[in-house]
């Protein structure tokens, strides 16, 4: 069999309320027989399974629920073609915008679909983006797209050597965006109208999953630039420790004992940064 140019990866949990739409529109405009469209059910326990088995497209389970993520990289590792589209199947993305997509992987390592202001986006998330957005941009040192759309397409060999460091839950697409920036590789973008999802409400709920959040960002500093948090902490109690023992000396006529504790760990805190650096590049180094 001819291997496939396309690769279309669509991740599903316990969407039977909403997956049909989607199904019915890839098979509308007939990218089944033009790509391989893949469908992954992430241990959905509705009937998700049975609807998607209708349409002509190739579907894997996973036995049990192991995340967004997760789900995305089972299907890119079943992916045949040498590009790879993802997008969602709660009825969000309108396949009309595989084909503009596509024609862009030409030029670009990754094309993101950028949501319009008046795309549907639910406003208690957004102060999370927003911050996430803020981390991000510091870490990369220049201005993000849309950074957690998941309507976006890679060339699958880049994308496969990254899956290590993917995570299994609803940040893949945030750490796909650093990933490929701090990689140098180059992306595009267009915009696209993003619709409410049909059928139950999403699964991340940024208010209720704070501490998710914090750990996100905590783990995207740690792999992508960790001499950003560690040089600023130590560089900080490095010049509090040197103020506190000068004054100590003029004042007292001794460095004191706190000063040089601050001092040193100023020191510990730097040496630690380096070895994270070093740590964080071997695990971001790719694999076949």
């Amino acid at each position: 069999m001819e291997t496939p140019e396309i690769s279309i990866v669509i991740p599903a949990y316990n969407e039977e309320q909403g997956i049909r739409q989607g199904l019915e529109r890839i098979v509308e405009m007939k990218f089944h027989e033009r790509f391989e469209v893949i469908y992954i059910d992430d241990g959905s326990t509705d009937n998700t399974y049975n609807i998607i088995h209708e349409f002509p497209v190739k579907c894997y389970r996973h036995n049990i629920n192991k995340g967004y993520g997760a789900a995305l990289k089972t299907g890119i590792r079943k992916a045949k073609g040498k590009k790879v589209v993802i997008l969602d199947s709660d009825g969000q993305h309108d396949p009309k915008y595989i084909e503009t997509l596509i024609g862009m992987l030409d030029e670009h390592d990754m094309v993101i679909g950028e949501r319009t202001d008046d795309s549907f986006q639910v406003k208690r998330r957004q102060g999370g983006k927003r911050f996430i957005r803020m981390i991000g941009e510091f870490l990369v040192e220049q201005k993000l797209p849309d950074y957690n759309s998941g309507f976006r397409g890679f060339d699958r060999k880049l994308i496969y050597e990254m899956l290590h460091i993917m995570p299994n839950g609803f940040s893949f697409s945030t750490t796909s965006t650093l990933a490929f920036l701090k990689e140098g590789y180059t992306i595009g973008t267009f915009p696209i109208v993003v619709e409410e999802r049909i059928g139950r409400q999403s699964n991340v709920k940024f208010v209720k999953d704070g501490s998710k959040t914090i750990l996100l960002l905590m783990r995207i500093i740690m792999l992508f630039n960790p001499l950003k948090l560690f040089f600023p902490a130590s560089l900080v109690m490095f010049i509090l420790g040197l103020t506190w023992g000068i004054l100590g000396y003029f004042i007292a006529g001794r460095f004191p004992n706190s000063a040089s504790l601050v001092t040193s760990m100023s020191v510990f805190i730097f040496f630690i940064g380096l070895l994270a650096d070093q740590v964080a590049m071997l695990n971001r180094t790719k694999r076949g």
